[in-house]
């Protein structure tokens, strides 16, 4: 019986193991996979932003990669001048070009008000205070069901 135990143990090291293709496919199959869902996507957004970088022409708006809104003045082939505001020019890298946006997407000097913040429409100003049901008057400290809560 010691003699069984000691072959059954040892037959996984001593016999040939076949190549089993089921695994070698399986391995394919997740390096198609992840080709197909990350590197391809990428290499094409890659492509479209280096084509935007390289297509940027002086009056365009564009935005950086900082988040900065900004109008193309000049450039060559590494860099670009750039106005963020009236009579301010920045050198920056044409790298630093995100994508160009049309002139209804970026907010002038008109719709930001001194502190910097966007100034609310005053159209959504009046709708609110119309509403019915709503208190104008009452502080926020008046309302019944806050005055409930123990907070």
């Amino acid at each position: 019986m010691g003699t069984i135990v000691l072959h059954l143990a040892g037959s996984g090291s001593t016999t040939k193991s076949g190549f089993n293709p089921t695994f070698f496919i399986f391995i394919l199959f997740a390096v198609g996979v992840f080709y197909m869902l990350l590197v391809r996507p990428q290499r094409a957004r890659q492509r479209r932003v280096m084509q935007t970088q390289n297509q940027v022409i002086p009056g365009q708006r564009i935005r950086t990669t900082a988040g900065m809104y900004a109008t193309i003045v000049s450039g060559d082939d590494r860099d670009v001048v750039i106005e963020i505001a009236p009579g301010v020019e920045v050198t920056m890298l044409r790298r630093a070009v995100m994508d160009v946006v049309s002139d209804d997407a970026m907010p002038t000097h008109e719709d930001i008000g001194e502190d910097g913040a966007e100034e609310p429409e005053e159209d959504a100003e009046e709708e609110q205070a119309e509403a019915p049901g709503e208190p104008t008057d009452a502080a926020p400290g008046d309302d019944p069901e806050l005055k409930d809560r123990n907070v």
